[in-house]
């Protein structure tokens, strides 16, 4: 049994850290983040915005917050714990990533994917991936017995992609036993015309991409089949916001706290997912 003398020595050891030890979100002190101390003493946590669904939408209704989506909640969560206005700054594709170390915001919430060109100068706190899916015609049986995006790398299968797009090499490497096609691109988001007409059995799409296509071309299927796709990791980048170099504390903060709000940031990415048309 444990005595009550233990018991009074564990109940003052956790008033004696527990007034000490901060936790890994707390908003950082006065003077560690010069950063954070800027944006409190302006009232104000800048914020550069471009819709990129399904992580932020714009709010065109005119009632309501004028954006919406996780990296929309993140920002306002931020707001929230430094007590200060979000304030959204829209920013161009140009200009999405300059902006930062221009001082022009605190936080590019603009979706980035994370690449190494990228992480040269801004640092990132990742929420999401972007990742694609393989689709083809459900009565194609031999698309529909495959079961696994590696049965594609098979002779049997013709893989369409597009010459030029952004799935050609990774096609190319990912299924180096299938036989390839390339087409001409259009304004489609895949290959579709060559899956329909029987071209090729399967092409590589987003995995945002194949939902509005799977409600607008019936007959379709996509591998990997679980959570109709939305858990892919084929040709996956990590998705999130950032900043500028070289302010850890800063960093280490956001981080902190998108971990904390991580199961509320993925269920609104589903949510917006399974409304978009």
């Amino acid at each position: 049994m444990i005595s009550s003398k233990f018991i009074s020595v564990l109940t003052l050891a956790a008033s004696i850290f527990g007034s000490s030890v901060a936790f890994a979100a707390d908003v950082p002190a006065e003077g560690v983040s010069p950063r954070i101390d800027a944006i409190k003493e302006a009232g104000v946590l800048r914020v550069g915005v471009l819709a990129n669904t399904p992580w932020l939408v714009e709010n065109t209704t005119g009632s309501g917050e004028p954006w919406e989506g996780p990296a929309w909640i993140l920002a306002q969560e931020y707001a929230k714990q430094l007590g200060v206005t979000l304030q959204p700054v829209p920013v161009s594709h140009e200009t999405k990533v300059p902006v930062l170390a221009s001082n022009q915001v605190d936080l590019s919430i603009t979706p980035l994917a994370e690449t190494p060109e990228r992480l040269k100068v801004v640092d990132f706190v990742l929420y999401s991936k972007t990742s694609v899916c393989i689709f083809g015609r459900k009565d194609n049986e031999k698309f529909s017995n495959a079961g696994s995006v590696d049965a594609i790398n098979n002779a049997d299968f013709t893989v369409a992609y597009f010459i030029g797009g952004g799935e050609e090499n990774w096609v190319k490497e990912r299924f180096p036993n299938a036989k390839l096609r390339g087409v001409t691109s259009s304004s489609a988001p895949a290959p579709i015309e060559e899956i329909m007409a029987k071209r090729a059995d399967v092409a590589a799409i987003n995995r945002i991409q194949w939902v509005l296509l799977n409600k607008k071309v019936p007959g379709l299927s996509a591998l990997p089949q679980e959570n109709n796709c939305q858990d892919s990791s084929e040709k996956a980048a990590p998705v999130g916001l950032a900043i500028d170099k070289g302010q850890t504390a800063f960093l280490d903060w956001l981080r902190a706290v998108e971990k904390e709000m991580q199961p509320k940031l993925a269920a609104d990415e589903a949510r917006i997912v399974e409304t978009m048309k």
